[in-house]
């Protein structure tokens, strides 16, 4: 059963339940009234004749003669010689006295006919007993409702005669109902055509009320059809309104808005799988490729070995420094591919305050010594202390300086700018080179990018010394870019907040490795390599290789 017909049958017997309580509230009323204006007439008629039979017959004032015109009589047949005093009486009163032991002892009928036996009401059966001795006039006297002949009522007074030749006798006045009941007939009938009336005016306000009242939750029927459809920006109207269905449209409106960020978010993070999973690709596909050639080359000296290098001096020599060399490619490589996968797991860094001016001195003062042909100066007027981790700025610096050395000519000019800048840190690395393409700008910092499309080690590395930089940055809550410059070369800028990002000062975890490029002890030692082509010596000491990218 639908919610609109159960509303609309609970206002059906509510109405019902109201309208028959006010029918039998207004009947009772008036019966009760009309019976008490009877009784009122009965009395005063119960009383006349009551006295026209138990006192003297002078002292009572003759009765009047009868109205012109009418036919009835005016008085009854006397009574034991006494004249019984109708004046007054209606038509249809029936007057009847009757002996202690139930015989009736006289009988009257006020009608316009004479009277008749089958006129009389049941007085015995209605009254079922004696009424208690009055102390005279209708004192005590007693009401009762008898039945009629033909389905007549009538309404009975009785009392017991106490004095008079009928002394001890009990004496009935009754009047016909026949007006009363007519009355309350006619009240009845009122009633039922204004309860039937009522009842259908108030079927239809409920229908129309019921509708007016459902119609915010069709709206939210439609809306839920809607979003089921794939709809999910559709919201439920009528939020605003201070009632039960704007409460619940305002609570459904809250839950559609989270499922709609959640699935959102869901299609985001299904993108960001998808993205994530093609440059998981790409990068296992460029590692392969930049680790099949020098495995390639390995192979190719070991076979070069076993057809007789081992024999002849010069050949030997050089079978074994291009393993040495090809053994140093692939180490770096797979050092370079380690600090990036710690870095993407989000390792916690080891934060100290230092001065970044510091850290910049040493760097220069190492490319000075490696490379020497490339000339590089350093820029800051005051200290600039800073909460990050110094092993990792200065791979930081390693690698763009590095990147400097491999892909600019020689002669280049390098400034490294180190300043305030309010809550963060800023280190630039300027160098007046060949500056770089604007597509290589937007990729630099890409893994395994390199601007030279035969992907040739004659200028650059694997293409991971600036994914590293970037990496290194993002983990401090910096961000690094590089730009062209007017008088040519290219800058690259690193910004790094100068106080602690939370709870990430902790120890580095075993294993992994130490920053590329730092400076051995000894600063003649050169740091790993100055170009992808043939690494430098290096003490065991010394960390991985410097490899970078530059357009």
């Amino acid at each position: 059963m639908s919610l609109r017909i159960r509303l609309l049958l609970a206002t059906a017997i509510i109405a019902l339940v109201a309208l028959v309580g006010a029918d039998i509230a207004t009947y009772e009323l008036l019966q009760s009234s009309l019976y008490r204006q009877v009784d009122t007439s009965l009395s005063l008629s119960h009383r006349s004749v009551e006295e026209s039979i138990t006192e003297p017959q002078s002292s009572i004032p003759p009765p009047p003669s009868p109205a012109p015109g009418t036919t009835h009589p005016a008085t009854c047949r006397s009574f034991d010689g006494e004249s019984i005093d109708t004046h007054g009486l209606a038509p249809g009163t029936v007057i009847e006295v009757r002996a202690p032991a139930g015989n009736v002892v006289y009988r009257c009928a006020i009608t316009e006919l004479d009277t008749l036996e089958e006129g009389f009401p049941v007085l015995r059966a209605a009254n079922g007993g004696r009424p208690a001795a009055s102390g005279g006039h209708g004192d005590g006297a007693a009401f009762f409702t008898a039945p009629g002949p033909d389905g007549h009522q009538f309404r009975v007074q009785t009392s017991v005669l106490t004095s008079g030749p009928a002394k001890g006798d009990q004496l009935f006045v009754a009047v016909p109902l026949a007006g009363t009941l007519d009355v309350l007939g006619t009240l009845r009938l009122l009633e039922a055509a204004a309860t039937a009336i009522a009842l259908a005016v108030a079927l239809g306000l409920g229908l129309w009320l019921v509708r007016v009242g459902l119609r915010p939750l069709r709206d939210v029927e439609r809306t839920a059809e809607a979003i089921a459809a794939g709809q999910l920006n559709e919201r439920v109207p009528g939020d605003q309104a201070r009632t039960e269905v704007g409460r619940v449209a305002r609570a459904l409106n809250v839950m559609l808005e989270r499922i709609q960020a959640a699935f959102a978010e869901r299609d985001r993070t299904v993108a960001d799988l998808k993205r994530s999973e093609e440059r998981m690709r790409q990068f296992i596909a460029d590692a392969s490729h930049e680790l099949r050639t020098p495995l390639a080359a390995v192979s190719a000296y070991a076979e070069l070995f076993d057809r007789g290098a081992a024999e002849r001096p010069d050949d030997l020599r050089r079978v074994l420094s291009g393993i040495r060399s090809e053994s140093a490619r692939m180490r770096h490589l797979v050092e370079d591919l380690l600090v990036l996968a710690h870095l993407d797991e989000d390792q916690p860094l080891v934060l100290e305050e230092i001065d970044l001016v510091d850290v910049a001195a040493d760097a220069v003062e190492t490319a000075r010594t490696v490379g020497p042909e490339w000339p590089v100066t350093l820029s800051a007027s005051d200290p600039v202390p800073a909460s990050v981790d110094a092993v990792r700025i200065r791979q930081v610096l390693d690698n763009l300086l590095g990147n400097v050395r491999v892909h600019t000519p020689a002669g280049t000019s390098t400034t490294v700018r180190v300043a305030d800048d309010g809550d963060a840190a800023v280190l630039e690395v300027a160098d007046d080179g060949p500056g770089l393409s604007t597509e290589a700008a937007g990729r630099i910092f890409e893994r395994f990018f390199r601007a030279d499309p035969s992907r040739s080690r004659a200028h650059g590395g694997a293409g991971l010394g600036l994914a590293i930089v970037q990496s290194i940055v993002s983990a401090h809550g910096g961000a690094v870019a590089v730009s062209g410059r007017s008088e040519g070369g290219a800058c690259f800028t690193v910004r790094v907040p100068k106080a602690p990002l939370g709870e990430e000062a902790a120890r580095v975890p075993t294993g992994l490795p130490t920053a590329p490029g730092l400076p051995s002890p000894d600063p003649h030692v050169a740091p790993e390599r100055a170009s992808d082509g043939a690494p430098p010596a290096r003490s065991p000491a010394a960390g991985p290789e410097l490899s970078g990218h530059r357009a």
